[in-house]
């Protein structure tokens, strides 16, 4: 066997470390991509028995969005196996007590069917800021794309910007702010 050819089998079987930012992504759109690394669907030796993931470092899961009113619809079931032990959690109260849970919970239910995906998890690193340890960053070799562009904020655009962008109205000058 050639030395590119060993090299070539070496980087299809090895684990290669991922690192994606989930800044104003949908966690449920998100999941579905990130799905696709850690089960290893994006190699030529997939097969759903085989275990060839990779790893996922996902930084500033606290800044995640969802759609219209789903903060405040949207709930989570857990439960304890104790009888009573029902609960169910609005999202915005999930994720004021855990900023990586709404995340980790569409990643697993999106790898549904899966009888590895306990196991496939582990794989998976999320962190609410981008404050990650050293010891992970040197794994990280790819940089996942984010699915859509973050937005710029307000305050980031000059002035210049700000008066060649076209004014919707004008206010009269008699107008009153209460």
């Amino acid at each position: 066997m050639s030395v590119l050819k060993r090299v070539q089998q070496w980087a299809t079987f090895a684990r290669i470390w991922h690192i994606y930012d989930a800044t104003w992504q949908n966690p449920f759109h998100s999941a579905e991509v990130l799905k696709r690394y850690l089960m290893g669907m994006h190699k030529p030796i997939y097969h759903p028995m085989n275990d060839c993931g990779d790893h996922i470092i996902v930084i500033n899961s606290a800044d995640i969005a969802l759609r219209g009113d789903e903060w405040k619809k949207r709930t989570y079931f857990h439960h304890t196996g104790y009888p009573g032990g029902a609960t169910w959690t609005l999202a915005w109260e999930l994720h004021s007590k855990d900023p990586t849970m709404i995340l980790k919970k569409a990643v697993y239910n999106s790898m549904d069917g899966n009888l590895q995906r306990r196991y496939t998890m582990e794989r998976l690193h999320i962190f609410p800021d981008a404050n990650v340890p050293n010891n992970l960053l040197v794994n990280v070799t790819n940089q996942i794309r984010q699915l859509r562009q973050k937005p710029k904020r307000l305050d980031h655009y000059t002035e210049e910007e700000v008066k060649t962008c076209p004014k919707i109205i004008d206010y009269p000058n008699d107008y009153i702010v209460k």
